[in-house]
């Protein structure tokens, strides 16, 4: 039975051992799938729990003062990606105050092996934990015939002689590079959410949206985007998207609108997955509302345009 915990201590989950994989894993990228598939593997040649461990919110973020991180995929679509490779079980621990203070000596006796009964610990090269950063491969290597688990290190995973990594990603969607993207991931880069309620402005200009809230959650893509959609009995729609304010009708909270091309329906509450295809543009401020209109009929014609000339991926969400 798949399980999803949040609690870094507590009784015992694993009676018969666990294989971890430890890491942030934003994106659950090519190189965070090769981390979990070699937990999968090993877990059931030994009769283990695979176990994907890492912390929400991220350590980077829960330190950073600058303002919010960017991400490249919410809790949820983490856990989604990992069960989808087979992991059993997922562990979002809360990084708070507690978490943060935690010798890392403390993190291995009390977390790894009190609470989650680690046989098979497997993280990547510069992976680090504790207060202060101070637990390591080292550190762990030394710890373990006490209590007898094994460390295992993957090396880099890289593609185009380059390492893949959650920064590459970020970088190649913010300069609106999503071959790239998708080369790193596996898949289209995409945001998933369900349909809110909004202002209904978009029906009014003749361009109905889904708007998806990001719940503070800042993505690497902003701007206005040809796009595919999946959910709710559709499978890659082709559509147009807005991701920013709406510095036009002065909004405030950061959303995602979709306008479905050629759909007819009441998506409300249900919950969607956009696919990102190509940019269109950043957006901008509009002197009026029939400019606007003016510049979202161009943008559609362009969607349009850049969707038949991208096919979509086999690798496509569905």
């Amino acid at each position: 039975m798949n399980r999803v915990f949040r609690d870094a201590l507590g009784p015992r989950l694993f009676a018969k051992g666990s294989v971890l994989s430890i890491g942030a894993f934003d994106g659950v990228h090519l190189g965070h799938a090769a981390l979990i598939e070699r937990t999968v593997a090993h877990s059931r040649a030994s009769g283990l729990t695979s176990c994907l461990l890492s912390f929400e919110p991220l350590p980077r973020a829960y330190f950073q003062k600058s303002g919010p991180l960017v991400r490249l995929c919410s809790p949820r679509e983490k856990i989604e990606r990992a069960l989808a490779l087979g992991t059993d079980a997922v562990g979002l621990l809360r990084f708070n105050r507690t978490l943060a203070d935690m010798p890392a000596e403390t993190f291995i006796d009390e977390v790894l092996v009190g609470r989650l009964n680690a046989r098979e610990i497997w993280i990547g090269p510069d992976f680090r934990f504790g207060h202060g950063r101070r637990g390591d491969v080292g550190m762990l290597e030394q710890h373990a015939h006490r209590h007898g688990y094994q460390v295992s290190v993957l090396a880099v995973q890289s593609e185009g002689d380059e390492r893949i990594s959650s920064t590459r990603i970020r970088s190649a969607l913010l300069g609106a590079r999503f071959s790239e993207a998708e080369r790193l991931l596996g898949r289209p880069y995409s945001i998933s959410g369900r349909v809110i309620r909004g202002q209904q402005l978009g029906r009014t200009l003749g361009y109905p949206t889904a708007n998806i809230s990001l719940h503070g959650r800042v993505p690497p893509v902003h701007g206005i985007y040809a796009v595919r959609v999946t959910g709710a009995g559709l499978v890659d729609q082709p559509s147009v998207a807005s991701i920013g304010n709406r510095p036009t009708v002065n909004g405030k909270e950061l959303l995602l609108e979709v306008h479905l091309f050629d759909y007819q329906g009441d998506l409300y509450s249900q919950r969607l997955t956009v696919d990102f295809v190509s940019k269109i543009r950043d957006e901008v401020r509009f002197a009026s509302l029939d400019d606007l209109v003016s510049r979202m009929h161009i943008d559609a014609r362009e969607a349009r345009v850049m969707l038949q000339s991208n096919p979509a991926s086999t690798g496509s969400n569905t």
